[in-house]
């Protein structure tokens, strides 16, 4: 089941998809242009993964990680989908990056693999945007070239896991105004969600409606404001968000020290 959080008529709902119309828990149906989209839950907290694709590694020279390496995705990222994306000034080279997102279903803890896709509840989509010239070292976490607000676009639907019975097999698609920029599959994963659910669960508590973004494949490139941006992947949907210039009263963050071949 394809379920949606929206604003209609002033009125917070919940609801889920059915004949191309949102149906809210009164059997009322709403067109989706015309509801405010929410985020599709509102996670505890958000851990990405990086280079979590051997080709998006291999494209730009790096090492793949020996284990997940995991980041932060600050909560004041996430957007919902249709949401404004604001690209800050003073940065020079944005790009996105289109990932499948698991979310938690129950709480879970010290969770083996084989027994960890019993714990997803279902899937979304993410667009972990990073601003490229502000991930200048490596053992420094990525948060200022991340985690900026609005670089966390997540949705549009919260898809169950019974819709999705392989995750990791997958089409990614990433448009910009309408061209595609980047194709592939969940298959290219280095670790695959219960792995990776595995090792997070080993130290953490993941709990219900938590979000894990599970990275990003070859082919990411630039964007600019006025661009709009959709990231698809199949049985999820489409994420679709617009970006504008940070407001000109924002001093200008210039980040071009050290090494700026190195991407998360």
């Amino acid at each position: 089941m394809k379920l949606a959080r929206f604003i209609s008529k002033g009125r917070p709902l919940q609801g889920h998809l059915q004949d191309g119309m949102l149906v809210d828990h009164a059997g009322e149906a709403h067109h989706p242009d015309q509801v405010q989209w929410q985020l599709p839950v509102q996670p505890g907290k958000v851990i990405a993964l990086a280079l979590n694709f051997a080709e998006h590694a291999d494209e730009f020279g790096l090492k793949r990680p020996a284990e997940p390496a995991l980041f932060w995705k600050p909560n004041t990222t996430l957007l919902p989908h249709k949401g404004t994306v604001i690209y800050p000034q003073g940065a020079k080279f944005m790009h996105f990056e289109c990932e499948l997102a698991v979310i938690v279903g129950r709480n879970m803890r010290r969770i083996k693999a084989k027994d960890a896709m019993d714990y997803v509840g279902g899937y979304t989509i993410a667009n972990d945007l990073v601003v490229r010239d502000y991930v200048t070292n490596l053992f420094r976490p990525p948060i200022r070239g991340k985690g900026w607000d609005t670089f966390g676009p997540l949705g549009p639907y919260y898809v169950t896991a019974d819709e999705i019975p392989d995750p990791h097999h997958a089409t990614m698609r990433a448009y910009v105004n309408n061209q595609l920029r980047q194709e592939a599959t969940t298959q290219g994963m280095i670790f695959s969600i219960p792995e990776v659910l595995e090792f997070i669960s080993r130290f953490m508590t993941l709990e219900q409606n938590d979000v894990i973004l599970t990275g990003t494949p070859r082919g990411i490139s630039q964007v600019q404001p006025g661009d709009v941006m959709r990231m698809e992947i199949e049985g999820l949907g489409a994420l679709e968000n617009a970006i504008e210039w940070e407001t000109d009263k924002a001093e200008p963050l210039i980040g071009e020290e050290g090494d700026r071949s190195l991407v998360l």
